[in-house]
Order: structure tokens, then C-alpha cells, then sequence
């Protein structure tokens, strides 16, 4: 069972799995208010934690089966996110920790020690050395979330952001490899990511706020040069893209967005929602705007069944 929350709603689902392969067996999604919910780095998240709350006993309430225990996916734009080299790995767990608290002091938009840390090894270096993904949350905004969930009735045992989950239902998608590198863009309500991944370890992550969405050509375009100059980047396979129904809201549904989006890549763009059905089967009928939805609260689910090593 996993809920997302999102500025503009409350989205849960529910798997069942058969064989080892998962089946959304129940989902259910509440709007919110607009101004119930602000993520961010640097400051509170929930403004109206009574309406939260309130959409998310109405989401856990509309399930056939209420959980108790739940793990939360919230939006990029609630973390700090770095991918740090180290040329020397420590052996010692504390020892890579500390490395990790010194590297990330200079990077927090808040005091470290008021920060949530999370990290997990990216890619392999030449010389033994390995690159890590870094989440930082202030500390008071995790336990905003977490109060919101125990005050309706379940409790968070995981909080993950958005896209990370994205990237796990893709590369279950592809049985947690690909033979080339691959994009994701994720289109949120006050946000977009994108994120690059290479040999199914995520080689580029960055989140902007979103300034309507006329600008996102323009950032795609500037990744795809960084990726191309910076990363030895020789064509994305693939590019994905989460979000479209909020790209579409945010354009009158005219496309053009993601036409340009396309000749800046020189690629299609596939979405996630159709991605999602390769390992993922639903019996309830739903539609390819409630798919996209559902595709980071599924990842989430599935990231350590389907997905070694993310």
C-alpha cells in the first residue's frame, strides 16, 4: 500500500502480487484544496494539515482494505538531491557516513544538523571509486509528514520522493537494465525533474521550479547539452515522460510543449503510464491520466521485488 501526495491531490494503491508479478488491485484519489500544501525545501510543507489529513483518511477510507502502514512518495521539491563522487569509499559505514555529512555541509540550504539524510551508491568510478545519490529533508518537514499520516490512521514507514519511484517502475519495466542511457521527465504541479540514468544507476538529477512550462524546452535542451558535453553522452534510447497530464493542463492541451520537447531530444516521448503496463497489470480499468498517477506510488511498491539494486 502506498499514498502520493501531491499540491493538487491525495493518491493511493493498493498491489496484489501473483507469481511475482503486481497487480493494482485498488486506488482511490482525493483533490485538494489549492494552498493546503506547499513542498519545498526551506520551509513547512503542510499548511492546512487538517484538510491534508482529511483527503488522506478520505483516500485510506475509500480502499477496500484500510492499512495501518503505509509508505509515502512527496514531491521532488520537498528534498535537496546531489550525486557526490568519492574517489576512496570507506570501508567502514560510520566512517562513509561522516565523508558524507562533511561533502553535504556545503551544499544544504539549511543547518546539517537540522537535516534528514539519505543516500544509496550510484555508479561505479574508474579506480574504485563509486558515486552516491544524496537526499537531504529538514527534519521537521519529514515529521509534517508523518504526523499527517498517523493522524489518519496509518503510518509512514518509508517516505521516498516522486521521480526516484518513477525511475524504479521503469527499470522494472526493463528488468532493471537498459542497453542505453535514458531520460525522465517529470512534470509536476510547481515542479519538473529530470533525471538521466546509465546502466540503471542515475547518472544526473535536477529539479526547478516550474515558471508555467514554457521554459521546460529550454531546460531539457540545456540537459541534454550538459549530457552530451559533461557525461560522454552519445543519444538517449529512450525518454520518458511523467506528468503529461499536468503538462497538457498547464499548455490547453494543445501538445505543443511536448513537440518541442521532442525536437530538442530528436527523440519520441514514451509515457510512463504506458511504460508502467509491461511489469505492472491492473484489473480496475484505469485510464491513462490515473496511471501516470500511480506510477511513483507503484514504484515504490515494487522498487525492491522487481528492481535489484535500486
Amino acid at each position: 500500500m502506498a499514498v502520493a501526495l501531491a499540491v493538487d491531490g491525495v493518491t493511493a494503491v493498493q498491489l496484489a502480487w501473483s507469481r511475482n508479478r503486481p497487480t493494482i488491485a485498488a486506488h482511490a484519489r482525493v483533490d485538494l484544496p489549492a494552498g493546503t500544501f506547499a513542498p519545498g525545501v526551506a520551509a513547512p510543507n503542510v499548511v492546512d494539515a487538517k484538510a491534508v489529513t482529511d483527503a488522506l483518511g478520505e483516500v485510506l477510507g475509500r480502499l477496500p482494505r484500510r492499512p495501518s502502514r503505509v509508505a509515502l512518495v512527496v514531491p521532488d521539491s520537498a528534498a535537496k538531491v546531489s550525486l557526490v563522487r568519492f574517489d576512496k569509499v570507506p570501508s567502514r559505514t560510520a566512517d562513509l557516513e561522516q565523508l558524507i555529512r562533511w561533502q553535504m555541509r556545503k551544499a544544504a540550504p539549511f543547518r546539517l544538523e537540522d537535516a534528514q539524510i539519505a543516500y544509496s551508491p550510484g555508479a561505479a568510478l574508474e579506480g574504485g571509486g563509486r558515486e552516491f545519490v544524496i537526499a537531504l529533508m529538514r527534519r521537521d518537514v519529514v515529521e509534517e509528514y508523518e504526523r499527517v499520516c498517523m493522524a489518519a490512521g496509518a503510518h509512514p514507514g518509508l517516505i521516498d520522493l516522486a521521480s526516484f519511484n518513477m525511475i524504479n517502475v521503469a527499470l522494472a519495466a526493463a528488468n532493471g537494465a537498459a542497453a542505453s542511457d535514458w531520460l525522465l521527465v517529470h512534470v509536476a504541479v510547481g515542479y519538473s525533474t529530470l533525471a538521466i540514468i546509465r546502466g540503471g544507476e542515475l547518472i544526473f538529477f535536477r529539479t526547478r521550479p516550474s515558471d508555467g512550462d514554457g521554459n521546460l524546452p529550454d531546460l531539457v535542451h540545456q540537459t541534454a547539452m550538459y549530457y552530451q558535453d559533461r557525461l560522454g553522452g552519445g543519444g538517449f534510447g529512450r525518454a520518458l515522460l511523467a506528468g503529461e497530464p499536468q503538462l497538457e493542463a498547464s499548455c490547453g492541451g494543445s501538445g505543443a510543449v511536448r513537440r518541442a520537447l521532442e525536437e530538442r531530444l530528436d527523440t519520441g516521448l514514451e509515457s510512463i503510464a504506458t511504460v508502467m503496463r509491461a511489469p505492472v497489470k491492473d484489473t480496475t480499468g484505469a485510464d491513462a491520466a490515473l496511471l501516470d498517477a500511480l506510477a511513483a506510488p507503484v514504484g515504490l511498491l515494487v522498487r525492491d521485488r522487481l528492481v535489484a539494486g535500486s
